[in-house]
């Protein structure tokens, strides 16, 4: 351990050597005064506990290096250690993000710069906590041309077309699909642009087999093979369907466009169009072999395609360099498409996030250096640097190349424009975590339509009415578990697994 972590410092200090001379021509302030320390704080909406060495080396090591007179500390909204120590209590009410950090923005050691996730973001622009970024980019003439537009165009929709944050990373899925699937059945592979009921076309011609020699045609989520939360999480995110109001009085999903996603999952199951939970625990592991691609149905061979994030573009190469060493193993000749969208919210994906904007607090004590960091940490040559990144994307496209030299489909990752979040949704699921139950209770009705017991249309009837019964006993008791579910703790339930 002590091996990898030595190695690891090593490289880190090479690429700090390496770009030092560089980011420190591109970043350095004008006019200033050597040997002057200042203090800039970063505020963050839950902190790390004792040790932010993960935001220190995700963001600030690089820039402390060629800044040494700034001193950067942390601050966070929310301290998750109160959550490690204490015993939870079935009624304790969890501290709302927004809230939190508006006390942290105006308090004695209010941050300079905020990280934030988009629902907070949105919000404190609206009440006008943030500086608008508009008029220092003009002044800077700061370069933004290059930053996709999934990245671009998603800040401005949350800022009434200003900007008042950038995110210098961001997480992405695309649509991946195996060629063999495709060549084998003379059919013509997926392409960007997509709608839904094309692709669940398309995943209908490709399903073949019976028993173990199964092949689905895709797959909703690469971990996941509940039809419900596949359905929720990933196919009606960019519609963004409601299962309540906005104040949670009232159940919303008697409607037709609910009956039509029912329907459309119903029959891609009944099918075997996509894959159940049961049937991905059908594997070769059964038998007592070790299989490491065993919980992978898409490296496997048993799915033509499947959606997931950035972060699996690795795990497809990693089995591939491996291939010798994976009995029953073929290596998978892949590519990558945009997710598919509908045509009522068109260029809109779901599954992709800005979760780490940058915006400078509108009372900050040291804005100067606040918007230097940001457009440091949001500058050609920090992206070039973090751009072999595993895990997220840097925003600008120049430097967002498919990894070891391949020519996979990358723009499908950066194409579409994300899905703005519902703030009075959050703000429901923040005062009330009980109301994860409401969900659980739906899924649990969709189960005997899958089952054949009732018709879509009769399965939102009784999730209307029965949902509708437990939003009143929510009020009635909030943070408390109802309607017979169980504990409630940290914002759901401990059966249920909330819509992504």
């Amino acid at each position: 351990m002590k091996t990898k972590w030595s190695k690891k410092l090593l490289m880190v200090t090479l690429s700090l050597s390496l770009f030092a001379p560089v980011l420190a021509a591109c970043s350095k302030g004008e006019g200033e005064e050597a040997g002057q320390e200042k203090v800039l704080r970063i505020g963050t909406i839950y902190s790390y506990g004792g040790d932010d060495s993960y935001l220190r080396q995700q963001y600030t090591d690089i820039y402390e290096y060629t800044h040494p007179n700034v001193k950067i500390e942390f601050v966070s909204a929310i301290d998750n250690s109160n959550y490690r120590y204490e015993e939870p209590k079935p009624d304790q009410k969890q501290p709302d993000p927004f809230e939190e950090t508006k006390k942290l923005l105006s308090g004695p050691n209010a941050p300079d710069v905020m990280i934030m996730d988009t629902n907070v973001y949105k919000k404190l622009v609206r009440e006008n906590m943030l500086k608008q970024l508009d008029p220092m980019i003009q002044q800077d003439k700061f370069d933004t041309t290059d930053i996709v537009p999934t990245v671009m165009e998603g800040i401005k929709d949350l800022g009434d077309n200003n900007i008042y944050g950038l995110a210098p990373t961001f997480g992405s899925s695309a649509l991946f699909y195996n060629k063999k699937f495709f060549t084998q059945n003379n059919i013509e592979p997926p392409k960007d642009g997509m709608s839904w009921e094309d692709v669940f076309t398309l995943a209908r011609r490709l399903k073949s087999g019976d028993g173990a020699n199964k092949k689905f045609g895709l797959q909703l989520n690469r971990w996941s093979g509940d039809p419900f939360y596949d359905m929720t999480g990933t196919y009606l995110s960019a519609l963004q369907l409601r299962m309540f109001d906005d104040k949670g009085d009232k159940m919303t999903v008697d409607t037709p466009a609910w009956e039509k996603a029912w329907s459309t999952f119903a029959k891609l199951v009944s099918e075997k169009v996509i894959p159940t939970q049961k049937d991905l625990q059908q594997d070769d592991s059964s038998n007592g072999r070790y299989n490491p691609l065993a919980s992978d149905s898409f490296l496997s061979g048993k799915t033509a395609m499947t959606i997931a994030d950035y972060s699996y573009v690795n795990d497809i190469l990693d089995a591939n360099k491996n291939a010798s060493k994976i009995k029953n193993f073929e290596k998978v000749d892949w590519d990558v498409v945009t997710l598919p969208t509908h045509p009522e919210a068109p260029g809109i994906g779901g599954n992709i996030y800005l979760n780490n904007l940058m915006g400078i607090n509108a009372k900050a004590q040291n804005d100067k250096d606040a918007w230097d960091f940001i457009k440091f940490l949001n500058s050609e040559e920090w992206a070039k640097l973090k751009s072999r990144s595993s895990y997220e994307i840097v925003s600008r496209k120049k430097y967002i190349q498919p990894k070891d030299g391949l020519n996979y489909n990358i723009a499908a990752f950066y194409t579409l424009k994300p899905v703005t979040p519902n703030n009075q949704e959050m703000d429901l699921y923040n005062k009330y975590p009980n109301i994860y139950q409401v969900q659980e209770k739906g899924r649990e009705i969709f189960q005997t339509v899958l089952d054949g017991k009732k018709s879509s249309a009769e399965g939102l009837k009784e999730w209307q009415k029965e949902g509708d019964k437990l939003l009143v006993e929510m009020k009635k008791n909030p943070g408390k578990p109802i309607g017979g579910g169980g504990e409630v703790m940290n914002g759901g339930t401990v059966e249920g697994v909330p819509a992504g």
